[in-house]
């Protein structure tokens, strides 16, 4: 059996995070989500992968390139929807083929309960349906798609995972795959509706976290690195090769410390977070329900608490993140998250700060004792005086 990867989105809503890499690269537990997709493709036994990449394309080529097992890549010129990116993919399938988007988290287990019935989408209850294309089963096969309606009529979503045969491209007429699935049902076909157990999408930047937490035990837990005598390590923990532990940290699993990191001394990581390379975690920090990503720096007495901090940035002294549910504008919507910060590539926050469920813009400088709030969504290379 084959697989086609989707993997050309740009995922404007988790801006400013996308704004120079595709979602399917964004680590979660320290991993490209689009891994994870791969992952268990391979544990499913599926080896004949084809990926279509399209936004930033040049990245998600070279991440490839670097994994160990090959995959077929073909590029979507122009971002014209999911069913033109599986176009571009249409001369090399031979077969029955699955699509997956290569943005979400799916489990091998999910995988496996669809790749042997043709015609069959993963399906999965959701709190917010709209969202996604909502799905409508009678008898456990799809009525319809709803894509993104205002008022839902149900909880069941799709997850964008179908098994296919080739017959499928006919049916393609408009850009997107909701439109060709509608094609297709109308014409009195069937696609049955197969329950997903772990799938997870981010839409918005605070998702990201919600991922984390599914995500960060599933690597092994180990350490390795320079732990000092004294430090306490509990639960499901991973320290990367060449990472320093100083003395009188705690670190509470499920975390995973990157490699060649500096925490501490006196540092507290907590539960569910993730510290990618490099980074330097300062002394009596507290970092909990966070991903902070390679080469950030967060400076001494420090609290970080369910925050997105991207490469590079610098959080100096006694800077805090404040956890918030404010009414945000995310492009021409407006919804409500519950986080305490967002911010992007290097961003440069002055001492005594705080971040009132912020959203910062790459290469913002922020300059000592502000207090940031909710309201405030700013772009690209500011400066907060």
């Amino acid at each position: 059996m084959q697989a086609v990867i989707l993997a050309g989105g740009e995922g404007k809503r988790l801006r400013p995070l996308t704004r120079s890499r595709p979602k399917a690269l964004i680590p979660v537990g320290n991993v490209p989500i689009i891994d994870y997709v791969i992952e268990s493709l391979l544990a499913c036994g599926i080896r004949d992968i084809i990926v279509v990449v399209g936004y930033r394309r040049e990245q998600v080529i070279s991440h490839l390139n670097d994994r160990g097992h090959p995959v077929r890549v073909v590029v979507q010129d122009k971002p014209l929807g999911t069913a033109h990116a599986l176009v571009q993919a249409k001369e090399h399938i031979s077969g029955r083929f699955l699509v997956l988007p290569g943005d979400n988290y799916i489990d091998s287990a999910s995988i496996a309960r669809i790749m042997d019935k043709p015609d069959a989408v993963l399906v999965k209850d959701h709190p917010y349906p709209s969202n996604f294309g909502v799905v409508e089963i009678r008898r456990g096969y799809v009525t319809r798609i709803v894509e993104k309606p205002e008022q839902a009529p149900g909880f069941t979503i799709s997850t964008g995972i179908f098994s296919l045969d080739l017959d499928f491209f006919d049916y393609i007429r408009q850009p997107d795959l909701t439109d060709a699935v509608g094609a297709f049902l109308e014409s009195g076909r069937k696609i049955r509706a197969v329950r997903a157990l772990d799938w997870q999408d981010a839409i918005y930047p605070w998702d990201l976290l919600s991922m984390n937490r599914l995500l960060i035990r599933k690597g092994r837990a180990e350490k390795a690195g320079e732990i000092a005598a004294g430090t306490v390590l509990q639960g499901h923990v991973r320290v990367g090769e060449g990472a320093r532990i100083h003395p009188g940290c705690t670190i509470l699993g499920p975390a995973v410390i990157g490699p060649g990191c500096e925490i501490g001394p006196h540092a507290c990581i907590m539960p569910h977070s993730s510290i990618g390379s490099r980074v330097r975690v300062g002394p009596f920090c507290l970092v909990e329900n966070s991903i902070i990503l390679d080469d950030a720096v967060i400076g001494p007495h420090s609290l970080v608490r369910d925050a997105v901090i991207a490469e590079g940035s610098q959080l100096e002294d006694h800077v805090s993140t404040v956890t918030a549910a404010p009414l945000l504008e995310i492009g021409e919507e407006q919804v409500k998250g519950l986080f305490g910060a967002v911010v992007g590539e290097k961003v440069r926050i002055g001492p005594f700060s705080t971040l009132r469920a912020a959203i910062v813009g790459n290469g913002v400088v922020i300059r000592g004792g502000r207090d940031i709030s909710s309201t405030v969504a700013m772009g690209d290379g500011g400066l907060v005086v």
